[in-house]
């Protein structure tokens, strides 16, 4: 879901926090059957140097949840598989629904820790889920929510173990998405930021709504990275954009594009890569035709979402 429309808020039912703090989590892996807590160094070996970071936002207020989340899942699983190298992936605006086919799928009861099986850990009726292969070290899962947003947003984090007792922060946010006065995404972003650098090495990405010209800096008043124009993209160039390709005819007239999502970083890692992903991916078949036909203000095809997802590849400095 972009960041220019009006989006319900979530105040009443979840106030904003008065402090800053850091709220532990499981992380859930499926064994005998089922899904369960993983235990403290249970699993994982160690980070391998080079490895990709996905991040995608599933819009949540199309129709037909389920058979949008199935087909970007189809999706996902085949792009993560791309050249065997190790892929984290973090998912915008999942729903109670989405989390539980994230959990039938059985690319991710293969290869993956999940960080949520139920939104209980959210301050809105959706979030943010990051699934981290069962390959990696975790260290451990936790949410820091933002002092300042009025729709629930926070960052979710993984730590993950690096050589030497040092620690690779990986977090998947979704930032405020709409204009404000003052503006929050700002603030948001630098509490993110924040805890990136308490680590030896940190990446956050996801939905940034990065909707008006202050967005386009914010990484670098953070003292942060973009892997899109660190690795050759061009602000504003067509092909960077993320959302308004995939969305009504009346809202690409009124919004254009945009690059609204993005993965920053800090520390000792260079981004080598970056890629979009997810262009027409779609509904088949009759419930590709519901979706067109249901969707209010009309789809020219039945998109599984509206936005675009980021795709970068980073190398490890592990002996710095």
């Amino acid at each position: 879901m972009q960041g220019f429309g009006k989006l319900p808020g979530t105040s009443e039912l979840f106030p904003r926090p008065k402090v800053t703090e850091q709220i532990e989590q499981f992380h859930y892996v499926f064994k005998d059957g089922k899904w369960g807590p993983v235990e403290a160094d249970s699993y994982g070996t160690r980070m391998p140097e080079v490895f990709s970071v996905m991040s995608w936002n599933i819009d949540f207020q199309r129709p037909l949840a389920n058979e949008r989340m199935e087909a970007a899942l189809h999706h996902l699983g085949s792009c993560s598989l791309r050249g065997g190298r190790t892929t984290i992936i973090m998912l915008n605006e999942m729903i109670v629904s989405d989390l539980k086919l994230i959990q039938q799928e059985p690319w991710v009861q293969e290869g993956y820790f999940v960080t949520d099986l139920t939104g209980k850990k959210w301050m809105s009726r959706y979030g943010t889920c990051i699934l981290v292969p069962k390959s990696l070290p975790v260290k451990s899962v936790f949410r820091v929510p933002y002092l300042k947003s009025d729709m629930g947003r926070d960052v979710l984090f993984v730590d993950i173990t690096l050589p030497g007792d040092k620690i690779l922060r990986i977090g998947s946010t979704h930032l405020e998405s709409l204009r404000s006065h003052p503006p929050l995404r700002p603030d948001q972003l630098q509490t993110a930021a924040d805890f990136m650098k308490q680590a030896d090495a940190g990446i956050v990405g996801g939905d940034l709504n990065a909707i008006e010209d202050f967005d386009k800096t914010l990484h670098l008043k953070n003292d942060l990275k973009d892997a899109y124009l660190e690795t050759g993209g061009q602000e504003d160039a067509e092909e960077g954009a993320t959302w308004g390709q995939m969305v009504t005819k009346r809202e690409r007239a009124r919004y254009g594009l945009g690059r609204l999502d993005k993965i920053l970083y800090c520390g000792t890692l260079a981004a080598e890569g970056f890629q979009t992903f997810g262009m027409d991916v779609v509904l088949e078949g009759e419930a590709g035709e519901r979706l067109v036909g249901e969707y209010f203000g009309g789809l020219e095809k039945a998109w599984v979402t509206d936005h675009l997802g980021v795709m970068a590849d980073f190398r490890l400095a592990l002996d710095s």
